[in-house]
């Protein structure tokens, strides 16, 4: 465990979240593995009526906030990589109201994933200038709308 994770505990459930359950502590690339770790949360919330599903979202979106910010906190780190709950959303916001398939999960994954790290403008702009949990937050919700819009668009 690195100093800079030495922090975290899993056993706190705050940081459980934050971490994506673990997978946030994966020694490269934690945010690829938390979008994978999203994965099977996505499978198991994909029956859901899309009501309930967006609600899911929100409620995971605006919690993300306090989760993040406060494991964020905890770590002394202001966007610590390991922080990965972002992802988890991130991810799910793609998925919104696309046709389950392995297809459409990988291209998702793939695509959710190319916009959280190339971070085009205006997610470059929300990454750089909002702080706390909302910044760990809102630069992944915008990746996953952009993700969406062009799942959408190949799948809709």
């Amino acid at each position: 465990m690195t100093k800079s994770t030495a922090n975290f505990r899993l056993l706190n459930p705050i940081h459980f979240l934050a971490l994506g359950f673990g997978s946030g502590l994966a020694p490269k690339a934690p945010g690829t593995f938390g979008t994978l770790a999203a994965v099977p949360l996505f499978l198991l919330l994909a029956p859901l009526n899309s009501t309930f599903y967006l609600l899911l979202i929100i409620i995971m979106s605006v919690t993300g906030i306090y989760i993040c910010g406060k494991a964020a906190e905890d770590a002394g780190v202001p966007d610590h990589g390991a922080i990965v709950w972002d992802e988890f959303v991130g991810f799910l916001i793609t998925m919104f109201l696309i046709p389950v398939t392995w297809q459409t999960v990988l291209v998702g994954f793939i695509l959710f994933r190319i916009f959280d790290i190339l971070k085009p403008w205006p997610i470059s702009y929300l990454d750089k200038n909002c702080h706390g949990g909302f910044g760990i937050m809102i630069d992944d919700i915008v990746a996953g709308i952009a993700a969406w819009a062009c799942m959408y668009l190949i799948f809709g």
